[in-house]
Order: C-alpha cells, then sequence, then structure tokens
C-alpha cells in the first residue's frame, strides 16, 4: 500500500510498525466520526479498514487517562492522542511518533480525497 511506503521511507520504521501505527489513527478517526463521514475517507483510501484490522489492540491506562482528559473538555483532540499512546508502544514506537505520523497521513489523504477528505480528519487530528 502506498501510504506505508511512504511511512516506512520518510520515518525509518519497518512495515508492520507503519500498518499498526496508521491503524490506530484510522481506528481513532472511524470511532470519532459518523459512519457517512468515515465512509468518505474509507472510499477514498482503498485498504483503511485493513489498516484498523493491523492496529494492536489499545487502551489500557492511557486510554483511560487518554478518556478522562476528553472528559474533562481537556481538549478532545488531546485526550484522543494520549489514547494512541499504548497501542504505538505496543509497536515499539514511542509517543513522539505519533506527531510525526500525522502530517504524513494527512496530506496523503488529501492527495487521495481533497481538501474536504481531509477537514474530516482534521475534526479528530487537530
Amino acid at each position: 500500500m502506498e501510504l506505508i511506503k511512504i511511512l516506512t521511507d520518510q520515518l525509518g520504521i519497518n512495515d508492520n510498525q507503519a500498518k499498526g501505527g496508521a491503524g490506530l489513527i484510522f481506528s481513532l478517526v472511524k470511532d470519532k466520526l459518523d459512519s457517512g463521514d468515515f465512509s468518505k475517507i474509507a472510499s477514498a483510501i482503498p485498504g483503511v479498514n485493513d489498516l484498523i484490522k493491523s492496529a494492536p489492540e489499545s487502551g489500557g491506562l492511557m486510554g483511560a487517562i487518554g478518556g478522562l482528559a476528553s472528559s474533562f473538555g481537556g481538549g478532545s483532540s488531546l485526550g484522543n492522542l494520549a489514547g494512541l499512546a499504548d497501542g504505538f508502544s505496543k509497536l515499539g514506537l514511542d509517543s513522539g511518533m505519533i506527531g510525526k505520523f500525522i502530517p504524513i497521513i494527512m496530506s496523503f489523504v488529501e492527495s487521495k480525497g481533497g481538501a474536504s477528505v481531509k477537514a474530516l480528519l482534521e475534526k479528530v487530528l487537530k
């Protein structure tokens, strides 16, 4: 998949890490958007559901902290992204990598689906 190649080339990570990290981010987006909005992303990015399936199960403590942060209005995206840290650590990636994945994924989504599809991601990730 083209996105996985971009992530591995630009970030120096392996295929499993790239698939898992992208899957975690798209899984978060899928959870936060209604199904109609997510289907626009899925149609722009073939294989996005396969990426979601390759994401490690996340949650645990960081997911709980993320949920707590968002329930106190601590900026919904901050809570959302905190929940990703656990999954990234299961891939052997530190939480700083989340910030490196997001602009690459945003740019890729915009190139495939245009600004309107990118804006759907920004609702969750910005």
